[in-house]
């Protein structure tokens, strides 16, 4: 016993929560989370045209962390739309994906074939470094190139780890839905 309370209860318990913890972490709780339907085209014809390297469930799994796919999201850093790019970086690349004359990155149709086409830059840009291709890629558009080519890889900043390995894991997720 342990302050009145059998040792097997606390043991039932901590195996308790290390189950949820273990199902929260492999992912099982995150399969009610979906893809809008309406973009699950757009994904693919995303990766599709622009080929950046990362596949369709990827590409949303970045558009969940990047924005919780909210094509209305503004960050305190002032990235904008699902995609979230920086206002300079839109500028440089930011497409018309949907064809109505105007590349707005507050529109899901012009951010998401905009992000696969910026990775696919991203892509070359990275080429060579050590490490897996994808990471890499993600590295780039969290930290900027120069942060991933100036560290030889994945740059030791928490943000970008974190940022990576959660793409990654939504991507599992996304897979049997892209």
């Amino acid at each position: 016993m342990m302050g009145g309370v059998p040792a097997r209860t606390i043991l039932a318990a901590l195996l308790t929560v290390l189950a949820l913890a273990t199902t929260v972490g492999c992912g099982v709780l995150r399969r009610n989370r979906h893809v809008p339907a309406d973009l699950v085209p757009v994904f693919q014809a995303a990766v599709t045209a622009y080929g950046g390297g990362l596949s369709a469930a990827q590409l949303a799994a970045q558009a969940w962390v990047e924005s919780r796919f909210n094509p209305r999201a503004v960050s305190r850093a002032g990235a904008q739309g699902i995609m979230q790019f920086l206002p300079a970086t839109w500028r440089e690349v930011g497409l018309d994906g949907n064809h109505d004359g105007q590349a707005d990155p507050m529109d899901p149709y012009d951010a998401i074939p905009t992000a696969a086409y910026y990775e696919s830059r991203l892509a070359r840009q990275v080429a060579g470094l050590p490490g897996d291709r994808i990471s890499l890629i993600l590295a780039a558009y969290n930290a900027g190139p120069d942060a991933v080519r100036a560290a030889g890889g994945i740059p030791d900043i928490d943000e970008t780890r974190r940022y990576v390995a959660r793409v990654h894991t939504w991507a599992v997720t996304y897979a049997d839905q892209l």
